[in-house]
């Protein structure tokens, strides 16, 4: 295996998984405007720990390689809901980019899902 099919993946998954990082621990800081924006959209605040328990859990188990598949099946499936609860807006054309962004995460994490983690990764010990 050649020096980029050996780095990529875990380079991959380090820049996949830190928008979850940083966004979860945004939403720790930020909490009670998360979950009044979360219950202004329809749904209960009250879910907000599960997500901070995906965002920096699922972000921190694809950073390190653990549970890969899993994960990632189910962070590309919040990134696919994500994208159509709050950004299913096409006429606001940020909302369509943040629609499309979260597409494409998703999309990402099926390439997790179908190929694995990479040589670099606790899954592989």
């Amino acid at each position: 295996m050649n020096f980029i099919q050996t780095f990529s993946p875990l380079v991959g998954r380090v820049f996949i998984s830190l928008i979850f990082i940083v966004t979860g621990i945004g939403k720790i800081t930020g909490y009670s405007g998360t979950a009044a924006y979360m219950d202004s959209v329809g749904i209960p605040g009250m879910l907000l720990p599960l997500v901070i328990l995906l965002e920096v859990g699922g972000g921190l188990a694809i950073l390190l390689g653990f549970k890969t598949r899993l994960v990632a099946f189910l962070l590309a499936g919040f990134c696919v809901l994500s994208a159509l609860i709050f950004h299913f807006d096409f006429d606001n054309q940020m909302q369509f980019l943040m629609f499309m962004k979260n597409i494409a995460i998703a999309g990402g994490f099926l390439f997790l899902v179908a190929f694995g983690p990479g040589k670099y990764a606790i899954d592989n010990r």
